[in-house]
């Protein structure tokens, strides 16, 4: 075999610093080749069939080794480095050779010999070093056999699969443990010292399984099939083998090529993003569907960190690992699944190969690069491909991270508000407010009760009966203001930080007297008050303790569907299946504004205050309503009657003794971009943002700025199902915390846990405060 080119690659390439091809070798490639190898500075392949290639990058001097009599078909490094162990498998032997020892001897005049450990064992598919090098799994037909390293002698038979075995792993943490999987779709867990099946799972796909990776940091094994498919399992004593996740590498590559194009465009830049968007989803009509098979899963240990002007991408503290396919290469977030960058074979021109059979990588970066050695599909080559990681991950990612202060997204408002806002309606006060003229002109007394004057002897009010009767309470903010003065008394405890979350259940509070499904909660911003939005059409406000209802509103027709606190505490917000909004005043009991359900074509939901009490955002179908409104406290008295019959009566209507002068009006409409309906919202009221977050039945999550009044970003497949609940850092009146720190929001559905996001770079996170919530991160009940 000879070597052709060992260039860098350039010219039809666009980013030559990103991948070279080190060196090429053409010549007779065994057909039954399943597993190349690759370890810190050496890649070992066949060579003429029964021929063994042992290439140092570092000198550039391959390594000619010959033992078998049949066709190569798999090989592996050893663990340690000192000595360097490779391992060799054709269908007659199994060789291990020490490769220090194989280079004195050729450097002597002899020729090298390696130790033969195994003989006839059949069609050898993948073999592995364990942890110490003292033992070798192969894996030959629906076989595993544990073969010593040091001579022939087989250890242990492993026999369960029904059929052929692909992969096989040591655990490095449980001794003895194996785990393997195979084309009859499942995998099992061995233990290989006394030859027992630990766990055998269902069949997975309806796919072949063809690679296994363990991951040590979080105690999971990573599987991928024939169709583009991962699943990753927990090996955790206390999990029961669950499936944590499971990645469908044809959409996650298709939805960071959409990410990628996306943002090229919106800078002017599609021409040279477009190569990136040459995926197999994204293929020209009449063109043939190609299989993604997971031919690879290996570790990615590496570190880069770049800054775009506020905004900084870091990947320290963070796991990765590769997937190495037929048509390229593919970095995963190991923290929240997702899709880190792209290596494409066939958008770089000067690469030799464009669809592999089989390849290998380096686990370890030395100076930022990984070797990568690929062998060809169609043709008799073996590629050496040396990666930057740091320049392919930046390249990619400057596309699409936020450039500057009027592309980057932030909770806080860090402009002022532009002409056009939709903000700006309310705030130069165009909207027709109720004139004053009309509050008791005629009668040229203003603001004096004088149906329930106390001091008018002539009403016969004195008496005793009728002063219970027909007496307001008038004392009512006396009471609440000593009610407000004992709660603030009680000092609430401060939660330690270190302590895990509240997970002990306290107390079960009955709020009716018949099973009542509750349909929304929220607390006040003091944390004084909770606000429940029911199913029998009725809000309750309970004290903080959970030991009193302060109050009850009724009114809607129909469940309420949720509620929202003003920022002072004093208005209350609730929206309701029967297509109207209310907004209550929390002292009075009162309603004192009603939309009705001809302002609205579908059920209001989500109804909260919004920019510090100035409008307020409600839900209708696909688009949710900005309403601008003013709530009139004033109110007109009762003209003063003449008989008893006429007082009850207008004691019985006091419901209604009061004229509604509060209005409100439609600001503007903001549709999501293809959802059905929105089945979240969130934003903050506490301070002033324009940021309004949204989530679709189509499982997307939509950001709207409200100071340019248009949608900014969306994040296509946020959850497996629809999102039914987003969570904000909305902050603390009783603490500060960074601004970036009101960045974070969470989001949950039904079936597929927490994610934790960051506004500014539009990815998910994951959760280390506790083992629970890292947990929740990523488990999946299906």
């Amino acid at each position: 075999m000879e070597g052709a080119g060992a260039g860098c690659a350039s010219g039809g390439s666009s980013d030559p610093d990103v991948v070279c091809e080190k060196h090429l070798f053409k010549g007779k490639v065994p057909e039954p080749l399943f597993q190349l190898a690759c370890s810190h500075h050496h890649c070992a392949f066949p060579v003429n069939r029964n021929g063994l290639c042992v290439w140092n990058t570092a000198t550039a001097q391959p390594l000619y080794l010959s033992g078998h009599h049949y066709s190569i078909s798999a090989l592996s490094f050893g663990s340690k480095i000192n000595p360097l162990l490779l391992c060799s498998a054709s269908h007659e032997r199994v060789i291990v050779w020490n490769l220090d020892e194989c280079t004195q001897k050729v450097q002597e005049g002899f020729t090298p010999r390696g130790i033969v450990i195994g003989t006839l064992l059949g069609m050898v598919l993948h073999i592995r070093f364990s942890p110490d090098d003292q033992q070798v799994a192969v894996c030959a037909g629906n076989q595993i056999y544990i073969l010593s390293a040091k001579n022939e002698a087989i250890l242990a038979e492993l026999d369960g699969h029904l059929a052929p075995v692909t992969a096989a792993e040591f655990c490095t943490w449980e001794k003895s443990m194996l785990i393997s999987v195979s084309e009859d779709r499942t995998f099992k867990v061995w233990d290989y010292s006394t030859s027992q099946l630990i766990y055998q799972s269902g069949i997975i796909t309806a796919f072949p399984l063809l690679s296994l990776l363990i991951d040590e940091e979080n105690e999971q094994i990573i599987t991928g099939c024939a169709e583009g498919q991962l699943w990753i399992f927990s090996l955790i004593s206390d999990h029961n083998y669950r499936c944590v996740a499971h990645i469908d590498l044809k959409k996650e590559q298709e939805k960071f090529c959409n990410k990628v194009w996306r943002s090229g465009k919106e800078i002017g830049e599609g021409q040279n993003n477009s190569k990136l968007c040459k995926t197999d989803n994204m293929r020209p009509e009449g063109s043939v569907e190609m299989s993604l098979p997971v031919l690879l899963v290996e570790h990615c240990d590496f570190f880069v960190c770049f800054h775009n002007e506020e905004n900084i991408y870091s990947s320290q503290n963070t796991s990765y690992f590769w997937i190495g396919t037929s048509t390229g290469l593919l970095i995963i977030n190991l923290a929240n699944f997702e899709l880190e960058a792209l290596l494409s074979y066939r958008d770089y021109s000067d690469l030799s190969i464009r669809i592999a059979r089989s390849c290998a990588l380096t686990r370890t970066a030395a100076n930022g690069k990984v070797l990568c050695l690929i062998a060809s599909m169609f043709e008799d080559m073996i590629s050496v491909l040396e990666v930057n990681l740091a320049a392919l991950v930046r390249t990619q990612h400057s596309d699409f991270l936020p450039r500057g202060n009027e592309k980057s997204l932030s909770v806080v408002a860090r402009c002022t508000l532009l002409a056009n806002s939709p903000l700006c309606k309310s705030l130069k006060k165009n909207m027709k407010e109720p004139s004053k003229k009309t509050l008791g002109v005629k009668n040229a007394v203003k603001d004096k009760p004088l149906v329930f004057h106390n001091k008018i002897k002539s009403s016969g009010y004195t008496a005793a009966p009728r002063m219970a009767m027909f007496a307001p309470n008038t004392n009512l903010k006396k009471k609440e203001a000593s009610r407000w003065k004992t709660s603030s008394k009680c000092k609430n405890k401060e939660y330690p930080l270190e302590s895990y979350p509240p997970i002990k259940y306290e107390k079960e509070v009955s709020v009716t007297c018949k099973p009542t499904p509750i349909f929304c909660v929220q607390y006040s911003g003091d944390g004084e008050l909770l606000a429940c939005g029911q199913a029998d059409k009725t809000v309750l406000i309970f004290n903080s303790n959970l030991t009193d209802v302060h109050n009850v509103f009724s009114g809607h027709d129909g469940a309420v569907n949720s509620v929202g606190w003003s920022h002072d505490r004093k208005w209350l917000v609730s929206a309701s299946e029967d297509r109207t909004l209310r907004v209550w005043s929390v002292c009075n009991k009162e309603s004192a504004l009603i939309l009705d359900k001809e302002k609205f074509h579908k059920t209001a939901r989500f109804a909260q205050f919004y920019f510090i009490d100035t409008f307020i955002l409600l839900c209708c179908g696909a688009e949710f309503h900005l309403l601008s409104f003013h709530l009139d406290t004033t109110k007109d008295d009762l003209k003063r009657t003449l008989n008893a019959t006429l007082k009850l009566a207008a004691y019985l209507l006091s419901g209604h003794r009061y004229k509604q002068k509060s209005v409100c009006k439609l600001v503007q409409k903001f549709p999501m971009t293809s959802a059905m309906e929105i089945t979240s919202l969130s934003a903050v009221n506490e301070f002033y943002s324009y940021i309004v977050l949204t989530a679709g039945s189509n499982r997307t999550l939509e950001i709207f700025d409200l100071n340019a009044g248009c949608s900014t970003a969306v994040i296509q497949e946020a959850h497996v199902r629809s999102v039914h609940q987003i969570c904000q850092n909305k902050g603390s009146s009783f603490s500060t915390q960074q601004p970036e720190a009101y960045n974070l929001f969470l989001t949950t559905a039904a079936g597929d846990g927490i994610k934790l996001w960051d506004l500014r770079t539009l990815r998910f996170c994951p959760i280390k405060s506790s083992p629970s919530l890292a947990l929740l991160s990523t488990y999946r009940r299906d």
